[in-house]
């Protein structure tokens, strides 16, 4: 485990995760997973409540290929990202093998119920227990944590945007009565093929955002430029804040030893 710019992430490969989540699941102990990008590092630096709900987390990957570089350069040892959406995709189908029961919530009526039909078509012997849309009001959150519940889902994955869905989770993990839960945010469009993911050289690249910002310019390029701007500053002080440790270190030490030589002369 490192920790960067105060949140604790996990430094397990996908394969480690899943096995991780699968004996807990087996155990009955109850997970809460959530994937960290730069985009969601920044938010957590002025919105409190979304750092409580992330760092509440029993399991903390790291998602997005900016952030696992951001770790390296302050020296932490990262082996592989681990994508929300193929972390998603290898619980699914570990769930089918094993008969574990799941639960959809997010997205729009119309794209939730396109992911059913591709999910179906893709896991056929998935036990999809129950499925909701993620357009409801708060004063509905009750009534649906409970549906939840009576569903007897063992996973559960919750595909809305950032801080909503995080923030509910965080809020309602108690109710569920499952035993894993994440969020997936946009998996469901994808799955859906409302959206598209970014070819492979560019997530390798750490483009996959700039790939997301060209499907939706309108909703994300702001978003994106904030936050990719606000971390490349975050890197860029901490790195002058580090050096500043190191070579202060250093002075102390020297001035010590000068101390110490000259005492015993």
């Amino acid at each position: 485990m490192i920790n960067l710019f105060g949140t604790h992430m996990h430094t397990l490969t996908m394969q480690e995760t899943v096995s991780t989540i699968n004996k807990r699941i087996n155990n009955k102990i109850f997970t809460q997973h959530v994937v960290v990008n730069v985009a969601k590092i920044v938010n957590m630096q002025r919105d409190a409540v979304l750092r409580e709900s992330v760092n509440s987390s029993d399991i903390i990957n790291i998602d997005g290929m900016g952030l696992l570089w951001g770790a390296r350069l302050f020296s932490k040892e990262v082996t592989e990202r681990v994508s929300g959406i193929d972390l998603f995709y290898e619980l699914l189908k570990s769930a089918q093998q094993t008969g574990k029961r799941v639960f959809l919530l997010g997205a729009t009526p119309k794209v939730l119920g396109k992911t059913l039909i591709n999910l179906k078509k893709q896991y056929p012997h998935l036990n999809i227990t129950g499925v909701q849309h993620g357009y409801f009001q708060e004063n509905e959150e009750a009534e649906i944590a409970q549906r939840i519940h009576d569903s007897g889902a063992e996973l559960l994955f919750v595909a809305m945007s950032s801080p909503k869905k995080e923030n509910f989770i965080n809020r309602w993990k108690n109710h569920f009565g499952v035993s894993f839960v994440m969020g997936v945010g946009g998996t469901f469009d994808i799955v859906a093929g409302k959206t598209q993911r970014a070819p492979v050289w560019m997530q390798k690249a750490g483009l996959e955002w700039f790939y997301r910002v060209m499907q939706e310019p309108t909703r994300l390029w702001k978003r994106y430029l904030y936050t990719n701007s606000k971390f490349a500053w975050m890197l860029l002080r901490g790195g002058f804040d580090r050096q500043f440790r190191i070579h202060g270190s250093r002075r102390i030490k020297r001035r010590h030893l000068s101390q110490i030589k000259g005492n015993s002369e």
